[in-house]
């Protein structure tokens, strides 16, 4: 589908797109969620009451003497210690992966077409087209609006919607 011919809603070719995404990068907060490693998990597996309870009762078994029952409780905390590390790496993975798939798209021009990408790939003099409900988490210069009323809750905590004026 083409555009008006006009230079400006031509959009930028996926040249200039790509050059400016490695020049500015992405179109994202840095990110301050870090993936734990396998040891913080397993340090936080240790500091819960039951992990400490058993592992005082297996070093209890030990200094009685036992060193059977004192080693198969141990085992049997190491195990569950293990499962604890798993099931956090995969939880970990599966937010990240919903993280993605409710990121916002945007529809830009690019090449003199409409294009649905993401919204991290946003870049500067990228022309965005919007509809009602469209979510756009950047910065932008309106070319065109009728009756626009922008949803700002995420900046400054009010949650009704303010309508904008468009001036030049």
């Amino acid at each position: 589908m083409n555009i008006v011919e006009k230079p400006i809603y031509n959009g930028l070719s996926e040249i200039e797109a790509a050059k400016k995404l490695k020049e500015y990068g992405y179109n994202e907060l840095p990110s301050t969620v870090r993936q734990r490693t396998i040891l913080t998990i397993g340090l936080e597996a240790i500091r819960e009451p039951m992990i400490l309870l058993l592992l005082i009762a297996g070093v209890i078994y030990l200094i009685l003497g036992d060193p059977k029952e004192a080693i198969v409780l141990l085992i049997f905390v190491l195990v569950i210690i293990t499962i604890l590390i798993f099931q956090q790496r995969k939880t970990e993975r599966v937010l990240e992966a919903l993280r993605d798939l409710t990121s916002p798209r945007a529809l830009v021009i690019r090449d003199g077409k409409y294009k649905r990408i993401a919204g991290r790939e946003v870049v500067i003099d990228d022309i965005i087209i919007l509809k009602e409900g469209d979510r756009i988490a950047a910065d932008a210069v309106l070319l065109t609006c009728h009756d626009l009323r922008v949803n700002e809750s995420l900046l400054t905590g009010e949650a009704i919607s303010v309508g904008m004026v468009r001036s030049i």
